[in-house]
């Protein structure tokens, strides 16, 4: 087949080689001079006089709370503002995203001032009041802390649309990739391009333009970022067969030398439904940002991308068992991958072009890539992969020309202090806090003993400089940086919260089980033939694949939030379904929402007549109060309490069927709409937190934030509802779609349209994640549940 290739792919990683091979050949030189040892000794000679102080008892006092809190995000923050550190701690951390991440020279004026408002502005919000700042993660992994911010800048629905793509990015990522790390990636991307975006505006645009670019940078952001986990992490890892990682790699190869995305083609076995998923957002996300390039710079976008693929394709095709790699095999390709990877998130962006900000993250990038191969060294080695490090473990003997990675690293740091950021000593600060930190962390987490054992065998070439290296490492402070306290706190809540999210699924399925195991209603012998019948038409309608929701957070806010015994509030549990299924029956009347299809199956009117239908209606009602004059384990005062406010939220339910029935072929206003939802739906999930509160006694306020709460998810879970009815699968909802434009019903889709609806459930998504702050527990359960109800496809 003849394909049209838009880029020459020889030519331009050829002149992208051969700027590299220069660079590395500047570096080697370096190295067999041993040039960095005196130029960095005497810089460290400079950078500890901030760094390295007496033994006094404060001074050990301090490093000892830095290491206990460093674990609490909030907690930690408190302890740098208290020891009068904060301010240091973030000019430097924004000074190294500068120098990282935008390619900046932080020496001017200009980015000096720039550097001070961006940390004045974290600070501020790092110290916001605990009532506001309560949860102990950063604002951009919660997604409410997202949304919040994108209602500011106007960018509510890249914002949704964002949270969408990173719970199927989340969903899809297969089980041998490590998941944390692959989301971590991704959304590291995403950041990091909406700041290229922010620094690129200039002056003051309008707030129209900025909310323009913001969107476009969250959008192209995720597109870009997705190349991580589903090409770099993918075809790392063991997950593809060697054939099935060469066709992929040979799609990914085309669409960069074509500018087209070819066609999945045949793809059988286990993995088809991941890849089809993968291919189609790939697809997806290279069209777009296709699709924002201009004509001048489409051509350097799609060499810069190629550059970066070949580099990585050719990294990742080293085989340890291959004793002959030269040095530039093993360091050129990671100078192009390092670099190539910062000027692709800029270029995206259609930014003009900027040698400065070219050369400096060329030259950069290896930095950094050597700190992470260091780190990553023991991992690496297990897996067989190649990089500096485990290859000069593995030859060092064998191989007297290998270069050692660790005097490069330190190489590279003097070229970067001296040459690329002309000896300025911010740049020096900045440089080498990282570099010891990264050895700070890499001790702490390998052990005293095994690090020395490593030191000895890549520092011992030069025992004066490593004594130097070595008691900076042990005695040095105020060497942290924000990012990695971030790094590490996005990647412990993408964990716990995984964990969580199982054991939410877990938890619902087996209370849904045990709750469908008792809901069943026995037919004594010698009942009458009428009762009987009635008793089949309830059990006919409860043996529907209903959610069971209701009773769910009923069983788990008493359990486990409550310490209430499982067994005691069974009757409880049954009085809500059968309450629930009662009034399902009631809204499926002809005379009513005219239904035919109610969890999958025919209505009961349907089935049977509406006569019937209201008789077994009105049985389940009376089964319910029978059952929760049951709770025979709690005092009757708690009794009477529960089934006083019990019959209040029904009677509010009726009068929410009679304010819907009432608004049929209307037109609502939002206000009037809201109410109706709030009394159909939003009260029957406020008795599901509040009827175990009542058998637990807990307090007035805390009642009064679980009302908050539900009023708002309840809210939430109806606009979702008018969502999927708009566009869901009937086969996954068990009901016909459509059957609000139908009847001609207000919903929220049709007073706000779709994507008003999906900005009004995310503020009551909000709002109702907000509520839980004041909660004087941390009811994990609910938070998810939230979750679910606006990511359900059901």
């Amino acid at each position: 087949m003849s394909e049209e290739y838009i880029i020459h792919a020889d030519t331009c990683y050829r002149l992208a080689e051969q700027k590299a091979a220069g660079y590395f050949a500047s570096l080697y030189q370096q190295v067999m001079k041993k040039t960095y040892v005196s130029v960095l000794t005497e810089d460290f000679e400079l950078w500890q006089r901030d760094h390295v102080r007496g033994q006094s008892w404060i001074s050990m006092f301090a490093r000892g709370k830095r290491g206990a809190d460093g674990g609490d995000y909030h907690r930690y923050i408190q302890w740098l503002k208290h020891t009068g550190t904060l301010d240091a701690y973030l000019d430097r951390s924004v000074s190294y995203i500068y120098m990282r991440d935008l390619g900046k020279a932080i020496d001017s004026p200009e980015a000096q001032a720039k550097i001070r408002r961006v940390a004045a502005d974290v600070k501020q919000r790092l110290l916001l009041p605990a009532a506001t700042n309560r949860e102990a993660r950063p604002a951009f992994v919660s997604f409410a802390g997202l949304y919040r911010w994108a209602q500011k800048e106007g960018i509510e629905p890249a914002a949704i649309w964002v949270i969408d793509k990173l719970k199927g990015v989340a969903a899809h990522i297969p089980e041998e990739m490590n998941a944390e790390h692959a989301q971590r990636k991704l959304i590291k991307i995403i950041v990091g391009v909406v700041m290229h975006a922010i620094e690129e505006m200039g002056d003051e645009p309008s707030p129209e333009e900025r909310a323009r670019r913001l969107d476009e940078a969250i959008r192209l952001g995720y597109s870009y970022g997705l190349t991580y986990p589903f090409i770099d992490d993918l075809l790392d890892a063991q997950v593809l067969t060697a054939q099935e990682k060469a066709h992929y790699s040979d799609m990914i190869r085309t669409a960069l030398l074509t500018g087209s995305v070819p066609e999945l083609g045949e793809w059988s076995g286990a993995r088809k439904a991941m890849i089809q998923y993968i291919h189609s957002e790939l697809r997806e996300a290279f069209e777009y940002m296709k699709s924002r390039q201009r004509p001048e710079t489409q051509h350097l976008f799609f060499e810069q991308a190629y550059v970066f693929f070949h580099s990585q394709e050719l990294d990742r095709a080293k085989d340890m068992t291959h004793a002959t790699y030269t040095n530039e095999e093993l360091y050129v390709p990671i100078i192009l991958k390092s670099a190539s990877s910062r000027l692709i998130a800029r270029s995206i962006l259609r930014a003009p072009l900027d040698e400065g900000f070219e050369d400096r993250t060329f030259f950069y990038g290896i930095f950094n890539q050597l700190a992470d191969d260091f780190a990553d060294m023991f991992d690496d080695r297990k897996d067989g992969a190649v990089t500096p490090y485990t290859y000069y473990l593995t030859y060092r003997d064998q191989r007297p020309d290998l270069i050692n990675p660790f005097e490069l690293y330190w190489t590279v740091i003097a070229h970067l202090i001296h040459d690329v950021y002309r000896s300025d000593a911010k740049a020096r600060e900045v440089i080498l806090a990282r570099a010891i930190n990264g050895l700070k962390r890499c001790k702490a987490r390998i052990g005293t003993e095994k690090y020395n054992r490593i030191m000895e065998i890549f520092a011992s070439e030069n025992p004066a400089f490593n004594r130097l290296v070595q008691h900076m490492v042990d005695k040095a402070e105020d060497v942290e940086f924000f990012d990695k306290l971030l790094r590490d706190q996005l990647v412990a809540i993408l964990k716990r919260d995984r964990n969580e999210k199982e054991e939410f699924a877990e938890t619902v399925k087996t209370v849904r089980r045990q709750i469908n195991d008792t809901l069943q209603i026995a037919k004594p012998d010698g009942i009458p033939a009428m009762k009987e019948s009635l008793i089949d038409a309830a059990n006919y309608s409860l043996e529907g694949d209903g959610k069971r929701l209701r009773p769910i957070v009923t069983w788990v806010m008493g359990v486990q939030e409550y310490g209430l015994r499982a067994e005691s509030i069974l009757p409880l549990l049954r009085s809500m379904e059968y309450m629930h299924t009662a009034s399902l029956i009631f809204d499926d009347l002809p005379s009513q929402d005219n239904a035919s299809i109610r969890r999958g199956r025919p209505t009961l009117h349907r089935v049977h007549n509406s006569a019937t239908a209201e008789l077994t209606g009105l049985f389940l009602i009376q089964k319910a109060i029978q059952e929760q004059a049951s709770l025979d384990r709690f005092d009757a005062k708690t009794v009477l309490a529960l089934m006083k406010y019990s019959a209040e939220m029904a009677e509010n339910v009726c009068v929410g069927q009679a304010m819907d029935l009432s608004s049929k072929g209307k037109a609502l206003t939002l206000e009037q709409l809201e109410a109706v939802c709030f009394y159909k739906t939003g009260i029957v999930f406020e008795a599901a937190l509040v009827m175990p509160a009542i058998l637990a006694q807990v307090n007035e306020k805390e009642l009064e934030v679980l009302k908050t709460f539900a009023y708002h998810a309840g809210i939430a879970f109806q606009i979702k509802d008018d969502l999927l009815d708009l566009e869901g699968d009937a086969r996954l909802l068990g009901k016909p779609v459509g059957q609000d434009a139908e009847n001609n019903n207000s919903t929220f889709v049709t007073i706000l349209g779709s994507e008003g609806a999906s900005k009004k459930m995310w503020e009551h998504y909000c709002t109702a994640m907000e509520a839980l702050q004041d909660m004087p527990r941390r009811p994990v359960f609910l938070k998810h549940l939230l979750d679910y109800m606006v990511s359900r496809n059901r």
